[in-house]
């Protein structure tokens, strides 16, 4: 049985379907509404996320202590903590190996942070993506273990048998800390802690590497504490983790949105000099969000690992000196700058390959020669947000693709990937649920991407059309006041498998005007009570732009999500509006 269209909404100004809380929801958000005195908007929020009435208040002030789960449910995490606390109590060398991007980052500034608290210090390793690809190979594992007696691979070395191997020869203790999906076989490390291995129950697999290496110092911690020794301030580490949770698209569930929640306050602070000069250099004026984290300084962060010197992002991350900071983050702005001006050149191409191709398959995908490898996963963002099916985007150089995945709810990209992998189509590949890298040879490229189209297909993928629009209610004007939003944040933060609120507002009068090139500025309200305003980026590169601006006296209804505006001193109530339907 179809679900009936919210506000009969079948198909709104940019071709999407509303659907808004069922009858269901609708009872078990007033009945939480009278047994607590929430705001029903906020009740709504909630019983969206399938909270309880008995668990409401628990929910909106998450306790870290009551969902970190014991490090040591992760298997070989007493070995790696042990390992790694031997290390340091003998003042051995110690080498870090990191991926490219912010969550490999982060979890290498953890580990450094952490060392230096304890008057220790480390080796730095981030491969070239360009020149070394992904991951740990074998000429820089045998060249770290020369110089370490202890290598800890962050963000990567499930799958790296052969590198591990070639340190482990050489008798250096290998420790992996790791989330992607591991295979039937693991590597010869001394530890792999991942919560993606095969013989994990699953029930840790959301976290990001990050939040795995900050588990190791918890139980690091601990272990000091047995012998009367007081570990590094873990808390304050919260806003690494944060980023990195956030950057990686880690789903906001469970312990992880207790970890973000903890790490924004953490980061509001200021206290890490590397933070701040990237919030600096990128204007933000306000505390941090997950949208700050996740399309502000994420992006920063990646960029030396995408086009620039790869192990920049970590380095800023544990910088001491202010000057170096401001330069560090100067200069990641400057490569970010350059690497939108590619992405959006490969995104066109890729873009219109795609739609050759059709973008009604199970997977859309596209390859081009010379396209840059550091933007491949952005762009594969892009074709996936545009169609609502996993994309792939591959670059080709010399006979060879390297290239990056991304999928949507529900479709695991990461298990497909490692399977092609398995069955020879791939040089190699893996990754997680949401995302995957592969590097393939171009004479099997076709044969490849049908065989994962079709793994995909048999999981869902390329059922749905456009994506509909999920509403958690309908709002009037006079209710959507500063403590109505403030109150709607505590649900949050918000971010992947946990969106922010969406409400809809119907049949209102609208007053438009367009804002630069292609924004749109409008107010609304439905004569009632006081008129609310709203706007709308990129408004006039869709649908919504000209027929909001050109409406007239037409009354429609609106979709999108409330916000705080703070400006000039003021702080004010607004719709970042989404979607519209004419009424």
């Amino acid at each position: 049985m179809t679900t009936r269209a919210f506000l009969s909404v079948e198909t709104s100004l940019t071709g999407r379907r509303w659907i808004g809380p069922t009858a269901d929801e609708d009872r078990l958000a007033e009945a939480m509404a009278q047994s607590t005195r929430l705001p029903l908007a906020l009740c709504l929020t909630l019983v969206k996320r399938g909270v309880s009435p008995a668990d409401a208040m628990a929910y909106l002030a998450p306790a870290l202590r009551d969902l970190l789960p014991d490090p040591l449910t992760l298997k070989d995490m007493g070995r790696a903590a042990a390992r790694f606390l031997d290390a340091v109590r003998a003042r051995q060398k110690i080498a870090i190996f990191a991926d490219y991007d912010v969550d490999g980052g982060s979890s290498a500034a953890l580990l450094i942070v952490w060392l230096r608290a304890m008057g220790r210090d480390a080796t730095l390793y981030i491969p070239d993506r360009i020149d070394e690809g992904y991951g740990p190979n074998v000429p820089a594992m045998q060249a770290l273990a020369e110089q370490n007696d202890l290598i800890i691979c962050v963000d990567c070395g499930t799958l790296s048998h052969k590198p591990i191997d070639s340190a482990v020869k050489k008798g250096t203790d290998v420790v992996v800390l790791d989330h992607h999906l591991g295979a039937e076989t693991l590597p010869p490390a001394l530890a792999v802690v991942n919560p993606n291995r095969q013989d994990e129950d699953g029930s840790l697999g959301h976290l990001c590497a990050a939040s795995v290496v900050f588990l190791l110092l918890v139980e690091a911690n601990r272990q000091l504490r047995g012998e009367g020794v007081q570990g590094p301030d873990l808390m304050a580490l919260l806003d690494l983790v944060a980023l990195a949770t956030v950057a990686d698209v880690a789903p906001l569930t469970g312990v992880n949105r207790a970890l973000v929640r903890q790490g924004l306050k953490v980061m509001a602070r200021r206290e890490r000099i590397g933070l701040r000069a990237l919030a600096d250099i990128a204007r933000m004026d306000t505390a941090p969000t997950c949208y700050s984290l996740g399309f502000l300084l994420g992006p920063r962060v990646n960029a030396g690992g995408r086009i620039g010197a790869a192990d920049l992002g970590a380095r800023l991350l544990c910088c001491e000196d202010e000057a170096e900071a401001k330069a560090l983050a100067a200069r990641l702005d400057e490569l970010n700058t350059e690497r939108r001006d590619i992405e959006m050149r490969v995104r066109d191409q890729a873009l219109a390959q795609a739609e050759s191709r059709g973008l009604d398959a199970p997977l859309v995908w596209a390859a081009g020669e010379g396209w840059h490898p550091g933007v491949v996963g952005i762009v594969a963002s892009r074709l996936k947000e545009a169609t609502n099916r996993p994309a792939v985007v591959i670059g080709l150089d010399g006979g060879i693709g390297k290239g990056s995945g991304r999928s949507v709810s529900g479709v695991d990209l990461g298990a497909s990937v490692h399977r092609l992998a398995a069955e020879g189509l791939l040089l190699k590949g893996g990754g997680h649920r949401m995302a995957a890298g592969l590097t393939v040879e171009e004479a099997k490229l076709a044969a490849a991407m049908d065989r994962l189209s079709d793994l995909l297909a048999r999981q869902g993928a390329g059922t749905t059309g456009p994506a509909d629009l999920k509403l958690d209610g309908l709002l009037m004007p006079a209710a959507a006041d500063r403590a109505l939003v403030e109150k709607l944040e505590e649900a949050g933060p918000f971010g992947a498998s946990a969106p922010a609120p969406r409400f809809a507002f119907a049949a209102m009068a609208v007053s438009a005007r367009r804002m630069g090139e292609s924004h749109l500025r409008l107010t609304f309200g439905d004569g009632l009570g006081p008129k609310l305003e709203a706007v709308a980026f990129g408004a006039f590169d869709t649908p919504l732009g000209p027929a909001l601006s050109e409406g007239g006296h037409a009354r429609f209804h609106l979709a999108g999500r409330l916000e705080l505006n703070h400006w000039n001193g003021q702080t004010k109530v607004q719709l970042r509006l989404e979607d519209a339907a004419r009424a």
